[in-house]
């Protein structure tokens, strides 16, 4: 909530590193517009007097059914007031935003597109993914509509997404863009126990403009489902600089879940800090230039990785007047998938795996292949 906590200046990110943590980066305000894409086929409104192509009819269509489903979230924080976005969930008065909009806010209003305005409570939060749960009294509000979930993984970049929310509290705001990116990882709200940062995977990029006050707003395909949720950009004047993340719907669909009724949400944890190999390592540790992998770094004490014993860096290496640390196990495979880079690791613990169940890593050491299971444990 960026009125809240000014972290990392963004429109806050945040999601799940399943325990697993590497470096955070530096982010800020939300993206750009891409240009409406004109259709060579206009169709003549008769009632307005104006030529629509198909695609502009689509989204009026489109805004006329969203909006009212998109609401405006004001808070009360130790920190003063705040404000963001947020959809409707289910018809239970459920409604999905950012933990760092509604997740520690002492007092929560939400007002519909009718102006409707209401109290709200909360219901669940997770920092680590950076997503609320909040529940309006539905027999105090307009009709609720939810908005259906859609499927991120299915996302390509080009597919054009649209955002609805409040940018500066300009209520029922829609802008429309582009998926730039996929696979981004950011950092979450939620630090580790030694000081580094749990890392959010999947995060979409997209350049369909945000401003404070959309975070917690629903990122949606022309399809009218969310497929993210407006979290965080990357600006130095926390205004719309063209690139935008969204927390992806694979793991609003996990999360938004449990928040509903646990309050809290189990992050399966592995307990390693680790890098994707490069050619300078392979050729330091006399591996094949071409293998891929996840060079084990560290090894969290007390963690499942510990107990499995798995070895981080055992020995250091000297290129171009710089020590590097080197040696130590590679993880090329998970149940027999196989993983290139350490961001395939955090897209299969955040969206496949739990807290309790076993995982088979495919283990380089010392030129032998090992299978090394692990049970998970929940993060600390």
């Amino acid at each position: 909530m960026f009125g809240i906590r000014q972290r990392l200046m963004w429109m806050f990110a945040g999601i799940i590193l399943a325990g697993v943590f590497i470096a955070g980066m530096s982010f800020t305000a939300l993206p750009g517009v891409a240009p409406l894409i004109r259709e060579s086929a206009p169709v003549v409104s008769a009632q307005q007097g104006i030529t629509l192509t198909s695609l502009e009819q689509q989204l009026i269509q489109l805004y006329d059914v969203i909006n009212p489903s998109v609401v405006s979230i004001q808070i009360v924080g130790q920190n003063g007031f705040g404000q963001g976005s947020g959809f409707v969930y289910n018809r239970d008065g459920y409604i999905v935003t950012n933990y760092h909009v509604a997740g520690q806010a002492l007092q929560i209003s939400v007002i519909f597109s009718d102006g409707t305005s209401v109290p709200a409570e909360l219901v669940g939060a997770d920092p680590g993914t950076d997503l609320a749960v909040i529940r309006v009294e539905p027999s105090l509000t307009p009709a609720l509509n939810p908005l259906p979930l859609g499927d991120s993984e299915a996302l390509r970049v080009g597919q054009m997404v649209i955002a609805v929310g409040n940018p500066f509290g300009l209520q029922g705001s829609m802008t429309m863009g582009i998926v730039s990116a996929l696979g981004r990882t950011l950092p979450s709200q939620e630090a580790a126990a030694n000081g580094g940062i749990f890392n959010t995977p999947d995060v979409i990029q997209t350049d369909a403009a945000m401003n404070p006050g959309n975070s917690g707003g629903p990122l949606l395909n022309l399809a009218g489902q969310v497929v993210g949720i407006n979290t965080a950009i990357r600006s130095s004047s926390r205004e719309n600089s063209g690139i935008g993340f969204s927390v992806p719907s694979s793991l609003v669909a996990r999360v938004v879940p449990a928040l509903i009724q646990n309050g809290v949400y189990r992050h399966p944890w592995l307990g390693i800090a680790g890098r994707s190999l490069d050619n300078v390592t392979n050729n330091l540790m006399s591996l094949d230039r071409s293998q891929r992998g996840i060079l084990v770094a560290a090894v969290s004490s007390g963690s499942p990785a510990m107990a499995a014993g798995l070895r981080g860096n055992n020995r250091q290496a000297v290129v171009q007047h710089q020590t590097v640390a080197i040696g130590g196990d590679i993880i090329i495979s998970v149940d027999g998938q196989t993983v290139e880079t350490f961001d395939d690791l955090l897209h299969y613990l955040a969206t496949r795996t739990s807290v309790g169940q076993t995982i088979s890593l495919g283990v380089l050491r010392d030129g032998a292949r090992l299978d090394i299971p692990v049970q998970l444990a929940e993060r600390p």
